[in-house]
């Protein structure tokens, strides 16, 4: 067992543009995390009981967070650059899937390499993603600190700042689902890790 630290994992509640991005950077930490377990285990990545815990993560926490913003702050979700109502309720749904595909995905593909002890790929899958998309949000910055539809952004009238607004505390109810989230299935993926079973 070496003495690695583990990666940093971005989790702010993120609109529906960067999700896919974050989910990459969070499934490829995972993977990182999951590095014991996966070197004990030469199956299927899908079979393996770190993919079920990453796959309960991506299910039942980052889909319903990414959800969230889409369904109640559809025209936030979209950076106010398209309103949200003309937007097909089946695009919302696949990008939501796209973003729990994202983790997945990159937790399955980054898997083979933390077998394989090539942390390389690794921290590319982890800083190249995360990167573009905190620096989406640094562009974004000004759409993302206003609440209110696209017709009030865009006519400059009734918008709120996030903190005053119903946005600002789906905003942090969000992140603290999504903070308990990440520990819990970092505690379970350490676990598997250290009980050599």
């Amino acid at each position: 067992m070496d003495a690695r630290p583990a990666p940093p994992v971005p989790w702010p509640p993120v609109p529906i543009a960067f999700a896919p991005l974050f989910g990459l950077t969070v499934g490829a930490a995972l993977a990182w995390i999951a590095a014991a377990e996966l070197a004990r285990d030469d199956g299927p990545i899908v079979a393996s009981r770190s993919f079920a815990i990453v796959a309960a993560f991506a299910g039942f926490v980052w889909l319903p967070v990414v959800g969230y913003f889409v369904a109640f702050h559809g025209d936030w979700s979209y950076l106010y650059v398209v309103p949200w109502r003309r937007v097909p309720g089946a695009i919302d749904l696949g990008l939501v899937l796209l973003a729990g595909a994202a983790v997945l995905g990159s937790f399955w593909l980054a898997a083979e390499p933390v077998r394989k002890r090539r942390f390389g790929p690794v921290v590319a899958a982890i800083v190249g993603p995360s990167a573009i998309a905190v620096a989406g949000l640094t562009i974004a910055a000004r759409r993302l600190a206003v609440s209110g539809t696209y017709a009030q952004f865009h006519g400059d009238f009734g918008t709120q700042s996030i903190s005053a607004s119903p946005l600002g505390k789906g905003v942090l109810l969000m992140g603290v689902v999504l903070a308990l989230g990440i520990t819990w299935t970092v505690r379970w993926l350490n676990r598997m890790g250290t009980d050599g079973s």
